[in-house]
């Protein structure tokens, strides 16, 4: 098959998206197809292609809501007149799904969706955009979610859609299939009796880094040394258009300077109504995130701040790190439980990796964890709101006392463990995975043709 994929971020930017498509189109490249990605243009890239794939760069940004800028045109007429026999786009809200919404009906191959999760369902800006999804859902020939019960699917159903099939993520069996390396806790300071949790995510205020810090700061591990790594990447500013060169530029250092200002209380009342209405507008509401604003009553007190408290106590550690991707694989292997305080997901990739490396996890109910906790076996949900917004907020004291729970409970987490692992192994592997794709791509070729 000649696949085309669209995707509005790539590597070597980073992400759970980015790493979903990664894993699909190299392991279709390796399946013997020939797999091209339409996507942002990054002046970082080095190469034109990557694991096989080729990549087809765009100078476009935005989306419906916030406005599409740059080569539109050229990416519709890209996806009109290209060679290939099936096209697959990944996301709403994004440029290469919602240019594309004036031409679906000029698109004459199969065409495939992925909505992954409608992340602004639930926000007053998006309410046209939603009021219009139906419509545009059903001009594509096959749509593929994650979970049986979410947001996206629950729109579809509700609507009387009826082409979805669920294929759910998983974890690259080429990582998770290594060796535990026993020198890994004494390279972080970690000592082999230590009680050692681990979670991971990007440092955007949004994936529960703080909220996990304080539950660890409250736990009870039974008198044992306790140690919480805390990994998470910084995000880069990704793609193309002025907000995306503000944001490299010293300009929106100054800006994030300002912004941080504001999040310490720094500056008056008056300054803080005009701070975060500029970074809005110009589109920078990501410098926000990353300051760890939610939508949500913001707080003065950082994960920094968490971690020198926990690390003030006897027998008791965190550390804030971002491990390159060997490591990190390591620290899966090496730890004791996987803990995930995620305020808003679709299907976390981190809970599969997880279950991949034997390593039991409790998270909060954030997109379909829970699901996946039943799928493989492998984890335990701690009860958790949800806002109307969609936003999960945790409670803090009850995380803790979860924690405390399995740390007590050794049987249980070897068994869960043990669980994950063995039901990863049978159906989460990206190889698995991505035959269920080949076998959706082929079944809509069949029906265009038959």
């Amino acid at each position: 098959m000649r696949i085309l994929l669209a995707s509005e971020f790539y590597p070597p930017s980073v992400g759970g998206v980015q790493e979903v498509m990664r894993q699909l189109g190299e392991r279709f490249v390796a399946h013997g197809h020939e797999v091209t990605i339409a996507t942002t243009y990054l002046p970082e890239r080095q190469s034109r292609a990557l694991g096989g794939v080729r990549i087809e760069e765009f100078r476009v940004g935005g989306n419906l809501v916030r406005g599409l800028t740059g080569e539109v045109e050229r990416y519709r007429a890209h996806v009109l007149e290209a060679d290939y026999d099936v096209f697959m786009v990944k996301a709403a809200q994004q440029w290469t799904f919602d240019a594309l919404t004036p031409v679906l009906d000029r698109i004459a191959k199969p065409k495939v969706f992925v909505p992954c999760g409608f992340s602004g369902l639930f926000l007053s800006e998006y309410a046209e955009y939603f009021a219009k999804m139906p419509e545009w859902l059903r001009k594509w020939d096959r749509l593929i979610f994650y979970a049986t019960d979410y947001r996206d699917i629950n729109l579809a159903r509700e609507h009387g859609i009826g082409n979805l099939t669920i294929i759910p993520n998983g974890a690259d069996e080429r990582e998770f299939n290594v060796a535990r390396d026993p020198q890994f806790r004494g390279r972080m300071g970690v000592p082999q009796d230590a009680f050692l949790a681990l979670t991971v995510g990007s440092l955007t205020g949004l994936k529960g880094h703080q909220e996990l810090a304080k539950a660890f700061e409250l736990c009870d591990v039974g008198g044992r040394p306790a140690y919480l790594i805390l990994n998470g990447n910084v995000p880069r500013p990704n793609g193309y258009g002025f907000s995306a060169w503000l944001a490299r530029s010293g300009i929106g250092r100054v800006i994030a300077g300002a912004a941080a200002m504001y999040r310490v209380g720094g500056i008056s009342r008056v300054a803080k109504w005009i701070v975060r209405p500029i970074l809005e507008t110009l589109g920078l509401g990501w410098l926000l995130a990353l300051l760890g604003y939610a939508r949500r009553a913001e707080t003065t007190e950082s994960v920094h701040d968490v971690v020198r408290r926990i690390n003030s106590m006897s027998a008791r550690h965190a550390v804030v790190v971002d491990l390159p991707r060997a490591d990190l694989v390591q620290a899966y292997l090496n730890s004791d439980l996987f803990a995930f305080a995620s305020k808003i997901e679709y299907s976390p990739l981190v809970l599969y990796e997880a279950a991949a490396a034997g390593l039991p996890f409790l998270s909060v109910p954030v997109g379909n964890a829970r699901e996946i906790a039943e799928w493989t076996g492998g984890g335990v949900i701690c009860p958790a709101a949800v806002d109307a917004q969609g936003f999960t907020q945790v409670d803090t004291t009850e995380l803790a006392r979860h924690i405390s729970r399995l740390a007590a409970d050794p049987d249980t987490l070897t068994r869960l463990g043990a669980n994950g692992r063995r039901n990863w192994e049978q159906r989460f592997t990206w190889d698995k995975i991505s035959r269920m794709y080949e076998q959706v791509f082929e079944e809509c070729m069949q029906s265009k043709t038959g």
